[in-house]
């Protein structure tokens, strides 16, 4: 199977949500178009990335993946099966780790995988087995007796991985699966995804941490209001990414007309702005500071602040997007 994963033309409309109480003339709400046309394919033992800011469309793509929201349009793919028409089949080929771990916290950690095990028709004894293995791979072997509240919020979400692995599934998804961690237990997660695909996994995963799609994934897929904006290796795309550095001027007020002032800076290989922000790419690095600062105040207005940036996804989403990836 060359491709583990494929859409075509997807698209996802949410209804209009109901207007507020405000009385007959409150102005209609629009419905939300969450993706527009979608098409990707992720190779069987890729480690995929899903990259772009809240609202972007990646939770609204992972759900219809693994079944849990219908296409309004469109076709998708997992492991050979389509997402509508043969939904029992997906379910079986796919592991999910959500964005928020929702062990069930009656039961202690093995007992979660037991118990989860028999949705896939698993006899005990061998859940249980394979239940301690996957916590001991994981490092959490030894607490495998304890209560879910007993665990910390990175054990949590190793539970979660257990549970996603336990019937031994072809594809792996994660929505956003370090919102919440700690920096050290971030790195022992990505450590533990490392893992995952040396064996040969298919892994997809959202998020909106740039380190972590540059650090783990083979290719990352940029995505913003439901569409794809670029699809490449990390490498590739930082390569797109305009200009060396990235200058951004805080101003004390609106940024627009200091746009062509930043322009016309020797060095400056481009600028755009965005409300009171001032960004302009140079190939010159911190040497153009100096005149842009005094091309923007020349203009009638101050620098509160400035922030400088090597090429990287986040100065190529910003090129792309026009806005930071928050």
């Amino acid at each position: 199977m060359d491709s583990a994963i494929r859409t075509q033309s997807l698209r996802k409309v949410y209804p209009a949500p109901p207007p507020a109480k405000r009385g007959r003339s409150a102005a209609p709400r629009k419905e939300i178009v969450a993706l527009q046309g979608l098409d990707l394919a992720v190779h069987a033992g890729e480690f995929f990335g899903l990259l772009g800011p809240n609202g972007a469309g990646k939770t609204t793509t992972i759900g219809i993946l693994t079944t849990r929201v219908l296409p309004t349009a469109g076709q998708a793919t997992v492991a050979g099966c389509d997402v509508v028409r043969d939904a029992v089949n997906v379910r079986r080929r796919i592991g999910v780790v959500p964005q928020r771990p929702n062990p069930d916290r009656g039961l202690n950690a093995i007992e979660n995988l037991v118990f989860h095990s028999a949705y896939f028709g698993i006899n005990r004894h061998d859940a249980t087995t394979r239940a301690m293995a996957l916590l001991d791979q994981l490092g959490i072997g030894d607490r495998a007796q304890s209560k879910v509240d007993e665990l910390s919020g990175g054990q949590q979400q190793r539970l979660m991985i257990a549970r996603a692995l336990i019937h031994q599934p072809m594809v792996i998804f994660l929505d956003e699966p370090t919102v919440g961690l700690d920096p050290q237990a971030r790195l022992a997660f990505w450590e533990i995804l490392r893992q995952l695909h040396s064996e040969g996994r298919t892994i997809v995963m959202t998020t909106h941490y740039m380190e972590e799609a540059d650090k783990l994934c083979d290719r990352v897929a940029i995505v913003d209001l439901g569409q794809l904006l670029a699809l490449d290796t990390p490498e590739s795309l930082k390569a797109r990414a305009p200009g060396g550095t990235l200058v951004e001027l805080h101003l004390d007020g609106d940024a627009a007309a200091s746009t062509a002032l930043a322009s016309a800076v020797p060095g400056i290989i481009r600028a755009t702005s965005e409300r009171s922000v001032l960004r302009a790419y140079s190939d010159r690095g911190g040497q153009v500071i100096s005149p842009l600062i005094a091309a923007v105040e020349g203009g009638g207005r101050a620098v509160r602040n400035i922030e400088l940036a090597q090429p990287s996804l986040e100065t190529l989403f910003i090129s792309l997007t026009g806005r930071k990836l928050e």
